[in-house]
């Protein structure tokens, strides 16, 4: 390996001609303003940046590379992959040509600075704006745009600064600039003074285009014949040691090793074909899970380290069908997003075993009700909420035996009584669910009580709106009895019982008000059967709902009573809970009226 100088106007060349590219396993852009305005910064002061690494490219490429975001992508040879400064030069051509579409730069000139608004700022600092869009297409302020009034606050966007010849677009962005200063009338004085100022702008844009352009940023090179395994772990270790990599980065690069494609093309075809997968877990995460146990590794990140990166590539296709096949699953089951799903460890069990499930007939079915009672068994024990991981093989194995036939010792069949999940642990008492946390804190049994009344349809308590896909996210958690009601009283309203899903507007019209009158108001302009129907499809007992009357109690009596009020309704809620739950687990098919017994 050997330490090299390199001026930045060598590699802005470089970049513009396509000689130096990524390895596609690189993951994207991922600095924001503030880092991108530090390393303009540190440029335009000629301060020490970090040293660079970069492969040399031989005849072919070693590894599948792609361009540099926004550079152009020319047919020229490649001569470099760029290994470690990513970033950097990204940020860095990317600034030069002021092309991010939500933010320009700048850097400030304080002896130019004629706007009395500005805050104060250092001289030769770098300023971003952040840009936005309105109806008509305007991209605004407009100002950042407008050459007069960047120069009137002391800026020079960046764009001029870039390292190429572009003589005549500076001349014309500083005439643009100034002409509004052209003396009308006056002597030669004046005129000197606004050529003078021509003069001081345009000395000012030289020399930063001289700072920048001669500006030293060093790198290693490791030459072309260094195996591709060592210039993959010097990637590998050269990125954990200053930025870690996430486990997905890494497998991206031995997959890229190993079989020579692009695990991020895989994934960008798998959203792209099923964006819905994304709503229950970051997509890289249940790929790698999935993935995993269907290798019989756990489903970890010690598994996806364990597992053989060629038969996860040869594997795709089924893990991909298995995750669209759970999305379907848990759909059905009235589970819509992540933020409503009570433990992510279900997510890869499901999928892997839909590997062995028939995609019709009777044995489909039956597969599925095990899958059903698992879910539902999964979220109201406590067999997830510790060692997730290695409980989630352990099932996938043993529920794997069970749809596949196999065999056990004395010849008869693995059953439902042979997988942990169901053998080991029992449902939770009635009693633990008053205590289950506010569903939105994602604890495994306050998302269960919420998922039930989701998996009955939590009809809109105004609209009468049915929950679903697309309607979930314009859901808000609402306290059934309010929280003001019951902060008065000193009570915790933050429970999974005294939560329903319902949408804003309907939250927002019930106020502060107590029960009892709250469903009054429901009465005016609806039904009694109909407010009852929407109220009984989130399993919210209504007798107990309403009671009310504190009006006219003192204090002591008033809080005594909500007490009990409070503690009669999520005691009763509990108690549906509990019924709906005794027939998830059993397979079957929820029926309100039977809950209300």
């Amino acid at each position: 390996m050997e330490a090299r100088n390199r001026k930045l106007n060598d590699w802005y060349g470089k970049i513009k001609r396509g000689e130096i590219k990524l390895p596609r396993f690189q993951r994207f852009e991922a600095w924001d303003r503030q880092r991108i305005c530090s390393l303009i910064q540190t440029v335009i002061r000629d301060l020490p940046l970090g040293i660079t690494l970069v492969l040399e490219v031989g005849n072919e490429e070693q590894f599948i590379s792609r361009f540099l975001v926004t550079a152009p992508e020319t047919d020229d040879r490649t001569y470099e992959h760029l290994l470690d400064g990513q970033q950097r030069l990204t940020a860095l051509w990317r600034a030069f040509h002021n092309n991010y579409e939500y933010e320009t730069y700048f850097v400030y000139i304080e002896e130019f600075d004629n706007y009395e608004y500005d805050d104060p700022r250092e001289d030769m600092s770098v300023f971003h704006r952040g840009r936005y869009y309105k109806k008509n297409g305007d991209r605004y302020p407009i100002w950042c745009d407008d050459p007069a009034q960047c120069l009137h606050r002391g800026f020079i966007p960046t764009h001029l600064l870039r390292p190429e010849d572009i003589q005549s677009e500076i001349d014309n962005w500083i005439s643009v600039a100034t002409s509004s200063l052209e003396p009308k009338e006056g002597g030669k004085n004046e005129l000197k003074q606004y050529y003078d100022f021509i003069k001081k702008v345009s000395d000012k844009i030289k020399d930063l285009r001289s700072i920048i352009s001669n500006y030293n940023l060093p790198y290693l090179s490791l030459p072309s014949n260094t195996d591709k395994t060592v210039a993959l772990n010097v990637f590998i270790n050269m990125n954990t040691n200053s930025k870690p990599l996430s486990t997905y980065d890494i497998i991206v690069a031995e997959v890229e090793s190993v079989m020579g494609k692009s695990l991020h093309d895989f994934q960008e075809s798998l959203n792209e074909s099923d964006p819905n997968i994304g709503r229950y877990s970051d997509l890289s995460d249940v790929i790698l899970t999935t993935s995993a146990l269907l290798q019989n590794e756990l489903p970890n990140q010690r598994g996806a380290w364990n597992m053989n990166k060629r038969k996860m590539v040869e594997k795709w296709p089924i893990m991909t069908k298995g995750l669209s096949r759970m999305v379907e699953f848990l759909k059905s089951e009235g589970i819509f997003d992540r933020q409503r799903l009570p433990t992510n460890a279900v997510l890869a069990v499901i999928a892997a075993l839909y590997a062995d499930i028939p995609e019709s007939g009777d044995k489909r079915g039956q597969d599925e009700l095990l899958l059903k009672r698992y879910l539902w068994y999964s979220f109201f024990t406590d067999r997830y909420e510790n060692s997730a991981a290695t409980h989630a093989y352990a099932d996938f194995v043993a529920m794997r035996k069970v749809i596949c036939g196999q065999i056990k010792e004395g010849e008869t069949k693995f059953g439902i009584n042979d997988v942990p999940v169901f053998r080991d642990h029992v449902l939770v008492d009635t009693e633990e669910l008053l205590t289950s946390d506010w569903p939105k804190r994602a604890s495994i049994r306050g998302r269960a009580v919420l998922a039930v009344a989701c998996r009955l349809g939590a009809l809109d308590f105004s609209t009468g709106e049915k929950l679903n896909l697309n309607n979930i996210e314009n859901r808000h958690y609402h306290h059934i009895f309010p929280d003001a009601l019951l902060k008065e009283a000193q009570i915790d309203s933050l429970l999974a019982l005294n939560c329903a899903l319902i949408v804003d507007k309907t939250n927002i019209s019930i106020g502060r008000k107590d029960p009892l009158q709250y469903m009054k108001d429901r009465y005016e302009w609806s039904s009694e059967e109909i407010v009852k129907e929407r109220l009984r499809s989130h399993l919210i007992p209504i007798e107990e709902l309403a009671n009310g009357g504190y009006k006219g109690l003192d204090i002591e009596q008033k809080t005594i009573k909500i007490n009990n009020d409070f503690q009669d309704f999520i005691s009763k809620r509990a108690l549906l809970v509990m019924r709906a739950v005794e027939k998830l687990i059993e397979g079957h098919q929820l029926q309100i009226d039977d809950l209300y017994v």
